[in-house]
């Protein structure tokens, strides 16, 4: 009898000991919560590319002015040329020389919109691809320092809350306001920020708004 209570007090110390451990094991995670777009979009380096991309968005506008020009001047030199080939006044040969001229004319106008048309799609494309490569190199910086911040706060898992998922969910519904480490994932990024350097100071998309015009 003795032997047996002796047995059973150790099968529940054993068990006892097992729970402890088994809770152990599946303590809950401390999850913390992060706004990658809102430190994408207030980072001083995205506004100095934004600057970056928009000068040159307007040299690239001056350029297609000039194109512009050259094609609105040879719009009024078949112009000149139709008006003489119609003209009743003029001579048949000389009728017929400008007649061509306007054809040579009215092909080089649609070079020329081609060429401008192209310059056009080019530089844009140009533009939104210098930046999505920029936004990559910067959210994967961003992640490391959000994941810094987020492991000296004792978090094993870090969530980011800027924007909805491929379904159109929001990837975090509901956090308590105390998760959210974004202010200090920005506070650390501005450590290393020049003296004199501005943020953007809006939050949402952080793609620039730079353009060729068009529709000329």
């Amino acid at each position: 009898m003795l032997k047996s209570l002796k047995l059973l007090g150790a099968l529940a110390a054993l068990f006892v000991s097992g729970a402890a451990v088994s809770q152990a094991q599946v303590a809950a995670p401390k999850i913390v919560v992060v706004d990658m777009m809102k430190l994408l979009d207030e980072h001083y380096k995205t506004e100095e590319q934004k600057n970056k991309l928009q000068a040159d968005a307007e040299k690239a506008s001056e350029e297609a002015d000039r194109l512009l020009g050259e094609r609105n001047a040879l719009v009024e030199e078949y112009k000149e040329a139709l008006e003489q080939s119609n003209n009743p006044a003029t001579r048949a040969e000389v009728k017929d020389q400008a007649r061509e001229q306007a054809e040579i004319k009215l092909q080089e106008i649609q070079r020329k919109n081609n060429e401008l048309q192209s310059f056009e799609a080019n530089t844009r494309n140009l533009l939104q691809q210098r930046f999505q490569n920029f936004k990559t190199i910067m959210l994967e910086e961003i992640s490391k320092i959000a994941v810094e911040v987020g492991k000296r706060k004792g978090a094993t898992l870090v969530l980011d809350k800027s924007g909805p998922n491929l379904l159109g969910i929001a990837t975090v519904v509901y956090h308590d306001e105390s998760l959210d480490i974004t202010a200090e994932v920005e506070a650390e990024i501005n450590r290393d920020r020049p003296a004199g350097s501005s943020t953007a100071g809006t939050s949402g998309d952080a793609t620039p708004s730079v353009s060729v015009p068009l529709g000329r």
